[in-house]
């Protein structure tokens, strides 16, 4: 079907934003802080089904916490297009006391403020998910049929910050599934992380590391007999902020920028004694095209080239493996892709001032199926990715809805001709 002004105005002309405003509020209103996602994974599964979605499964990849796909067929002329998004949130603590006595007191509560939703998981991204169900919706009342299949994977475990989670174990066992051919293969794929409908086909890698410095205590009155590890520690950041320095002055990729070293904790002593332990954590991000092996060696030569006093031993661990042992590989696909101009066509004819080709200042799960399965894929979605895992998060309801309208626009036109 020929993306134009025509369709635009049908498509508009369709949208029952009632529906789809009450479908968000639901879906916010049905808490899935990491590891507690499977009544968010089952209304998604009634929502898939009411859509007239086929081969709707409810997996767990982890006892009690499922992910949900469904296949809701085409006409049969097009490619197959994977619609995905994580069902998990950051927690809420602190929501209630910021906002006591207020309308948005309640985080999982939908509340209409100031012409957003607000709410823990609105952003980062109940509204991309939604955004997708609505859109799919928006298209049977407009008497559209995608050209080619919609394959929906809603997946667990994509944040961290709760014990015991947070290791992509959700889309794990999904791509594990398009491996081994239970699912179909994908030609091109939207991950629905907030990006203000703008498009990210590129992202940062990211490793994290947590360094311990070792020496030796000693009582205070005779600290000759101890080790300093606390400042040993000294000459360790040193060495980090130089290798950061080192890493920044390289060319920036035109996208994801430059990449750096931030140091994000320093904890040792606390007796009144010769500190014998200091431990450092930090995040390294990476480029397009770097390796993680490469910049943990890079890292960890830096460190070991500190002058450091005899007695002094350095420890590394990388606790934030995802589609690597160390961490998060960055990716990319060409913003020239034709499902991308698509993409961004059907966001520009409906919101004019957004559509922008970005990068990612984050990282998400993309490389599972860039660099794994070779599947193109983009971030795309509602939401302000500033506002999430903050007491402030919250989607503008106008910018939701134009998503709504942009998605099946993007739909209704996705054929062969941007795949072949």
């Amino acid at each position: 079907m020929k993306l134009d002004a025509a369709l635009i105005s049908r498509l508009r002309a369709a949208l029952d934003t009632d529906a789809a405003i009450d479908l968000l509020r639901r879906a916010v209103g049905t808490p899935s802080v990491t590891g507690t996602e499977a009544a968010f994974a089952r209304l998604l599964a009634g929502e898939l089904k009411a859509l007239g979605a086929d081969e709707i499964v409810l997996d767990d990849f982890a006892p009690g916490r499922p992910n949900v796909r469904g296949l809701l067929r085409g006409a049969g002329e097009g490619p197959c297009l994977l619609l995905a998004g994580h069902t998990d949130t950051v927690h809420v603590r602190g929501w209630a006391e910021r906002w006591a006595g207020t309308e948005r007191e309640d985080p999982f509560g939908g509340a209409i403020v100031d012409g957003a939703i607000w709410g823990r998981g609105t952003g980062d991204l109940k509204a991309g998910i939604c955004t997708t169900l609505a859109a799919v919706r928006l298209l049977s009342a407009a008497g559209i049929v995608p050209a080619g299949d919609l394959q929906f994977a809603f997946i667990g475990d994509e944040e961290s910050g709760e014990p015991d989670t947070g290791v992509s174990a959700g889309i794990k066992a999904f791509v594990a599934e398009i491996e081994a051919g239970v699912v179909p293969r994908p030609d091109f794929a939207i991950y629905v992380e907030p990006t203000r409908l703008n498009i990210y086909p590129a992202q940062m890698g990211f490793l994290i590391c947590d360094i311990t410095i070792t020496g030796r205590s000693a009582y205070f009155g005779v600290p000759e007999r101890g080790i300093d590890a606390l400042k040993a520690a000294h000459q360790v950041l040193s060495a980090i902020w130089a290798h950061s320095a080192e890493l920044e002055a390289r060319a920036p990729h035109d996208l994801v920028g430059r990449p750096f070293v931030l140091v994000t904790g320093l904890e040792g002593g606390g007796y009144i004694a010769v500190p014998g332990e200091c431990r450092i954590s930090l995040i390294l991000k990476l480029l397009p095209g770097e390796g993680l092996d490469n910049a943990v060696a890079g890292l960890e030569r830096a460190v070991r080239g500190a002058e450091l006093a005899e007695g002094i031993t350095v420890s590394f661990a990388y606790p934030a493996g995802r589609d690597h042992r160390y961490g998060g590989t960055p990716s990319e696909v060409s913003p020239q892709l034709p499902a991308v101009a698509l993409l961004t066509q059907a966001v520009e004819a409906v919101r004019p001032d957004r559509g922008l080709i970005e990068g990612a200042p984050y990282w998400s799960e993309a490389p599972f199926l860039i660099n794994r399965l070779g599947v193109p894929a983009v971030y795309c979605a509602p939401g302000d990715i500033r506002n999430c895992h903050t007491l402030e998060e919250h989607v503008v309801v106008q910018e939701y809805l134009d998503g709504i309208v942009a998605f099946a626009a993007f739909l209704a036109a996705f054929d062969r001709s941007v795949i072949e």
